[in-house]
């Protein structure tokens, strides 16, 4: 036996080989839990052929999924039987992103799998046995139906099989049973199926695997909760930022809170919470094209999101009817005139497009100064008020109400400016519950603490929903000055606006 060969001999076959292996190839040094659930993984032991991992936000679950992957391609099969293994995620785009890119990070530390194995989008292969010798990417069509979602994990033919899903918090059951299916073709082998994901949902087939499933599934919930010793906020790889914010954030929310309990906690709220908009939603929207005869007769609005604190931006966002536009950005130097600075720059705005409507994001006072400086001007600014009682009794806040509005327009027959790629992030990030029968928007603080920014593009976009849209020849009905008739001549904003589609 050569020394590689009685190397991998060691990782497959000792107890905490897993363990030597992700110490010796990447460095990787685990947390508690992180240890747990590579052990169990690498055990031959059939209570674990099935293992879920019950996730709060930021623990480290994408890393256990690949070096668990890595490990699996790099010590086991024999030379009749290769490994084999797909993985898979709520969306093609999130397994790219996430867990593909994951993959790439540890291989490329490990110079026995540089060497061993080449990553390409789609597939891990051993570069001795291109065919048979694998892990895929996989992923299936949004209109996917049932039977479609379970062709996703076909052609796994081997002793050694892997199935891993990523975000499975709201993976439909279908590719449960697919990969079920997977592991009993596996006759007796190493065969195993590794989720993760945050419990997010009651129907998908992390909920399943806690529930009507749990006496088949070696389940490990991951908390952050700060006052559980054996949180993974206590890690020392972390430092103290991750418990700080979780402090915070359940001081804020409370442990009642469905984002808390599903995103620190690790625990499934009372009602699935979801993805407002998806990104084919947005991506669809950025590639509409309308005739200026569909949206002309529309008033022309600027939705302006006034920044609260110096890593924000001001953003002043124009839409008429079934078409918004380029925004403007602003960023402000410490100690400069805002107010004036940001009421200087609508008025310009809406002198030189004619927009009729101008709503400000009010919350917090931080817009006060630019609309009284619009208002000594004449201009009738509109104040919304995101934490008001909404208008309509179904939503809990206006926030949740205009929010619902601007998403029902994109995923109708909205056009989103092309090339503002921010905004997809902003607009697919946010989640939604329902609270007590109505309609409940994740908070703005906790979407910017995912998002690693505040979604002020999406905001201001949603600030033009603060009134339904109408004809412009209704803006004179209005009532305490606002929107007066402007002249509606073509400018070159109008002129801009149509050549950028």
């Amino acid at each position: 036996m050569t020394p590689a060969e009685s190397t991998i001999k060691r990782w497959r076959e000792d107890e905490r080989g897993i363990l030597q292996y992700a110490d010796e190839q990447f460095q990787f040094q685990p947390d508690p839990w992180q240890e747990r659930a590579l052990l169990a993984f690498a055990s031959p032991d059939p209570k674990y052929q099935r293992i879920s991992l019950q996730a709060c936000v930021g623990p480290g679950k994408t890393a256990v999924l690949s070096i668990a992957g890595c490990w699996f391609l790099g010590v086991q099969g024999d030379k009749l039987e290769h490994p084999q293994g797909a993985c898979v995620s709520i969306t093609g785009d999130n397994l790219k992103d996430n867990l593909w890119k994951e993959y790439g990070k540890w291989i490329g530390r490990s110079a026995y799998m540089r060497a061993a194995f080449t990553q390409t989008s789609s597939r891990i292969f051993a570069n001795d046995h291109p065919t048979t010798w694998f892990l895929s990417a996989r992923s299936w069509a949004k209109s996917a139906n049932a039977a479609e979602q379970g062709a996703t994990l076909s052609g796994l033919h081997s002793k050694y099989v892997l199935v891993e899903a990523d975000e499975s918090g709201a993976i439909p059951t279908t590719i449960l049973r697919a990969g079920d299916q997977a592991l009993a073709q596996a006759g007796g082998g190493f065969a195993k199926f590794l989720q993760a994901g945050n419990p997010i949902s009651l129907e998908g087939m992390l909920h399943a695997a806690a529930n009507e499933l749990r006496h088949l599934w070696f389940i490990i919930r991951v908390t952050g909760d700060p006052d559980d010793p054996e949180a993974w906020v206590y890690s020392p790889r972390v430092g103290a930022e991750p418990l700080r914010w979780a402090t915070e954030q359940i001081a804020t929310y409370t442990r009642e809170n469905a984002w808390v309990k599903s995103y620190i906690l690790g625990q499934f709220p009372p009602a699935s919470i979801n993805a407002l908009l998806g990104l084919e939603d947005v991506e669809q929207a950025m590639a509409r094209h309308h005739p200026r005869t569909a949206y002309e007769w529309a008033q022309k609005r600027l939705g302006v999101d006034v920044a609260r604190f110096g890593d924000d931006r001001t953003v002043i966002f124009p839409r008429q009817g079934l078409v918004s536009f380029m925004p403007i950005v602003m960023r402000h130097a410490r100690d400069s005139a805002v107010s004036v600075n940001i009421a200087t720059q609508v008025m310009a705005s809406k002198l030189r497009w004619g927009s009729e409507l101008e709503f400000f994001d009010a919350t917090g006072g931080w817009a006060a100064g630019a609309v009284d400086v619009m208002r000594a001007a004449g201009h009738g600014p509109i104040n919304v008020q995101f934490a008001a009682p909404a208008i309509d009794p179904r939503y809990v806040n206006r926030r949740a109400e205009i929010w619902f509005a601007m998403a029902e327009w994109i995923k109708g027959t909205g056009t989103l400016p092309r090339g503002l790629d921010q905004i997809v992030a902003e607009l697919t990030t946010p989640t939604y519950m329902f609270h007590k029968g109505k309609f409940q928007l994740e908070e703005k603080d906790q979407v910017k603490i995912r998002l690693g920014r505040s979604p002020d593009l999406a905001d201001a976009l949603a600030l033009t929903f603060g009134m339904p849209d109408m004809p412009a020849h209704m803006m004179q009905q209005l009532p305490g000055g606002v929107g007066r008739p402007r002249a509606r001549a073509v400018t070159q904003d109008d002129v801009d606006a149509e050549r950028e589609k």
